[in-house]
């Protein structure tokens, strides 16, 4: 029988379960899970499109509560559609959801959702109730479905976390809100965040392969679309004036993503099933 050795992250979350987490603590976890994640993972490392994002980023980040965090942003080589945040500023976004956002306001909205998860501490909220603690093991399954192994799945029971780590109800709301607050603050029209929500919803109807990651981590309903709707139309209409929807750097961004060699497809083969994850929360 081999041992499954606990990793030092997930050592660390699991020292931070249960106990009040400060902030160098919450930025140790997230960069050691980043590094883990980076290392499992592969980014796209073109100048350009990494720099993009990262500008995209910092520009609603740097408005937040929270922009004295040395934030992080990167895209994930892969044609599943999702994002992640990790604690501390670290922010993961998938090329399949930069493909299915057809203009800037909507990927400033994915973007926006995931950063006001880190400003609300909602993970750190997790560990310190000690919900979730193989934190970069889980996110890497998250993002992708490298998980469908048993080495994988123990080393998840040996840290001691469900699969995926999840929001509750309150917390997605949250981050909703959060999201419309930081793209209007960045000069963005916060309507590209219900819009890509519709459109996934769409495809999920056709073309369920391509999007189930992102309905594994994000459970997706009307309810919530109309939610965001109606408090961007509780707004003074003076303040959504003038935001940019969409913008000719946005498209320029998109072509340089296309010429880079394409990211594998999801095989169907490596597909979660429902009886190895525990029940869900809705995130």
């Amino acid at each position: 029988m081999h041992r499954i050795a606990i990793p030092a992250f997930a050592l660390l979350a699991l020292t931070a379960a249960a106990c009040s987490v400060s902030q160098d603590q919450e930025v140790a976890i997230g960069k050691q899970n980043a590094d883990e994640i980076n290392a499992k993972l592969s980014i796209v490392t073109n100048p350009a499109a990494a720099e993009y994002v990262q500008q995209l980023g910092l520009s609603m980040a740097r408005t937040t509560s929270r922009a004295d965090l040395d934030w992080h942003f990167f895209i994930v080589d892969s044609k599943e559609v999702n994002a992640f945040a990790l604690p501390g500023g670290f922010i993961y976004v998938n090329r399949g959801l930069i493909d299915r956002a057809e203009a800037l306001d909507e990927l400033a909205g994915a973007i926006g959702h995931e950063i006001g998860h880190v400003v609300r501490r909602h993970s750190v909220q997790q560990m310190e109730k000690g919900t979730t603690t193989n934190v970069a093991l889980s996110l890497t399954c998250t993002l992708t479905r490298i998980c469908n192994n048993n080495v994988a799945r123990a080393a998840i029971e040996v840290g001691g976390a469900a699969l995926f780590a999840r929001y509750s109800r309150h917390d997605e709301a949250e981050a909703d809100s959060e999201a419309v607050v930081n793209v209007v603050k960045a000069g963005i029209d916060p309507h590209g965040i219900p819009t890509l929500f519709e459109r996934l919803l769409e495809e999920r109807k056709t073309s369920p392969l391509r999007i189930e990651a992102f309905f594994a981590s994000h459970p997706m309903e009307e309810d919530r679309i109309r939610a965001t709707r109606l408090e961007i139309e509780s707004l003074d209409p003076a303040v959504l004036r003038g935001l940019r929807r969409d913008d000719a750097g946005y498209h320029a961004f998109k072509d340089g993503l296309r010429t880079l060699p394409s990211p594998p497809e999801p095989d169907a083969s490596q597909q979660l099933q429902p009886s190895q994850l525990r029940r869900p929360l809705w995130r």
